[in-house]
């Protein structure tokens, strides 16, 4: 697959799921908290099923995307720190990880019946601020060096 369509599809899908939970966090989570508590479980149970079909869908899409792109700079990775752009695309990849363990902590959770507001409040918050620090290495990765 080229380069170009690699990319193409990992910033697609990294605009679909920062996108979403941008949503769920910023606008959805305090528009429900005006709701009765019967609408909004029936949001939530119906927004919930919704995300679950089309986000494992987008998180595949991300992640093959992005390891075919990492293979790409596989030479860039075998020694990260030789290189601002190795140690910045390192950095970048550690997050993706730390957000996969979070969407598999999530899948945990929920199976488990431990999940609650709480932790889903938080768990949304700490992926937020990770995706947002790998779009600044994204941009990092070409425009910083020393």
């Amino acid at each position: 697959m080229s380069h170009f369509l690699l990319k193409f599809i990992h910033l697609a899908a990294a605009a679909c799921f920062i996108g979403g939970v941008f949503f769920e966090v910023m606008i959805l989570s305090h528009a429900a908290r005006q709701l009765p508590p019967a609408p909004r479980e029936q949001l939530s149970k119906a927004l919930g099923q919704r995300a679950r079909r089309v986000m494992h869908w987008v998180v595949l899409s991300l992640y093959g995307a992005g390891l075919g792109l990492a293979w790409q700079y596989r030479e860039v990775l075998r020694d990260p720190f030789a290189s601002s752009f190795g140690t910045l695309l390192a950095l970048k990849i550690g997050l993706a990880l730390s957000i996969l363990g979070h969407f598999i902590g999530v899948v945990y959770l929920m199976r488990s019946g431990r999940m609650t507001p709480a932790r889903s409040r938080w768990i949304h918050l700490s992926v937020l601020a990770q995706m947002l620090a790998i779009l600044f290495l994204a941009k990092a990765m070409f425009y910083l060096s020393w």
